[in-house]
């Protein structure tokens, strides 16, 4: 560590950085400080000045502050608390929810410019608040402070057994008495102020159907016994998983990709009867949402790498005679799909539309290299990850696909994370 470990500056800060953190300049020097707006002037304790190129700080006074600048939504990660005392998962709470929206855009847009060479406008669209269920993408938020919408929480147990989450960027965890991003069923049962001692964290699942549960993981038991299936709910359709499977975490996140996704689609370069593919499946969200737009007739192929999630994928895609699902690592399966491809199977790949919704990552350029050499007719590409999306693109367009759609929703309000849907197209 240098010297500046600890120190108080005074900064100005100047633009919003993906990871939820801000930029500001001292002598010359990048700082990224947490906890604050561009355009304000603030006091930025520094907390790592370990790299030669930045340091990190949080923001401990606002000197001048932004407009957009407003009490947090949850006092566990308040302004007002030690920088070390602060609870993560919130880092723009402090944020009046639309200005949330317009930094999330400006990170799309720059992310794009820089990796991908691309001007692309574009606008994060808002979701209905947790607080009500069953109302569709777009309406007014009934909650407009972004709160009540987590249907899934993971509390990490400290050393004496108490349960929270961990302190923004670390590994410790800290009690808290409030939950604000929860939906209302997991606050009522979040374990908060009891003792778990040996375990190493609580898993807190509310399906959309059926009631919620509370799921602790102790190693001195062994793994976490509790396995049930559930029940999520999206429009007319259900869908079944395991209860520790992974799931959308917004209450109207699951209906919001499906819409998106089916308006992402191309009608004109889509072929029921093509090779389509759904990459990273789950359990089958995405591709019963082409099922649904396009008929019974949709032959879909769903590749997933998790078997119990292959195996629920196979279940809720029933109603499709041509869908199908496969346990695989992606790469692998396109791969091998690519060796063993000849004539009319090479025509339906070459027809085929592609779903391809990876892990926060990003497919990465094996997955892309062995994903163009199908030459499918067009790719829809669901992205919780700006920076790995604007990546990919360029991977895509360096092999012939360009982007000719992109659509943005705030699936995580008051965090920085943003989920993006863009349509390439094979020139």
């Amino acid at each position: 560590m240098g010297d500046m470990q600890g120190e108080r500056v005074e900064v100005e800060i100047t633009g919003v950085a993906h990871g939820g953190i801000f930029v500001a300049r001292h002598e010359g020097r990048v700082i990224f400080v947490s906890d604050a707006i561009p355009g304000e002037r603030v006091v930025a304790q520094i907390t790592d000045d370990a790299k030669s190129s930045f340091w990190r700080a949080d923001t401990v006074a606002v000197l001048d502050a932004s407009p957009h600048r407003r009490p947090h939504v949850w006092d566990s990660a308040a302004l007002e608390r030690e920088p070390g005392q602060r609870a993560g998962g919130a880092e723009f709470g402090h944020i009046r929810l639309e200005h949330q929206r317009e930094l999330k855009r400006q990170v799309i847009v720059d992310s794009m410019k820089r990796m991908a060479k691309l001007d692309v406008t574009v606008d994060v669209a808002g979701l209905p608040s947790g607080e009500t269920p069953g109302a569709l993408a777009g309406e007014a938020l009934a909650d407009e402070d972004g709160t009540g919408w987590r249907t899934r929480l993971r509390l990490h147990v400290g050393e004496d057994g108490t349960p929270g989450p961990y302190v923004a960027r670390s590994h410790r965890v800290i009690p808290v008495t409030d939950l604000p991003l929860a939906v209302p069923e997991a606050r009522q049962v979040a374990p908060l102020g009891q003792k778990f001692v040996g375990a190493e964290f609580i898993d807190i699942v509310v399906p959309s159907t059926g009631n919620p549960f509370v799921l602790v993981d102790d190693p001195a038991s062994g793994p976490a016994k509790q396995s049930n299936d559930i029940v999520e709910r999206v429009g007319d359709r259900d869908f079944r998983l395991d209860v520790r499977g992974f799931w959308q975490v917004h209450r109207h996140a699951a209906q919001t990709l499906t819409t998106a996704v089916q308006q992402a689609i191309d009608e004109s370069l889509f072929d029921a009867r093509a090779a389509n593919l759904d990459l990273y499946g789950g359990v089958g969200l995405l591709a019963a949402a082409v099922g649904d737009r396009f008929g019974q007739a949709v032959r879909i192929t769903s590749v997933e790498s998790d078997a119990g999630a292959t195996d629920h994928a196979a279940e809720n895609l029933v109603d499709w005679a041509g869908a199908t699902a496969v346990t695989a690592r992606v790469e692998r399966y396109l791969r091998q799909v690519g060796t063993e491809a000849r004539g009319a199977d090479r025509s339906r790949l070459r027809a085929a539309t592609v779903v391809l919704d990876p892990p926060r990552a990003g497919a990465g350029k094996a997955v892309v290299s062995e994903l163009v050499r199908l030459e499918p007719a067009h790719i829809v590409y669901v992205a919780c990850d700006p920076v790995a999306l604007a990546r990919d693109v360029a991977l895509f367009a360096a092999q012939g696909y360009e982007m000719s759609r992109l659509v943005a929703f705030d699936l995580f309000p008051n965090t920085h994370h943003v989920e993006a849907v863009a349509t390439l197209v094979r020139r």
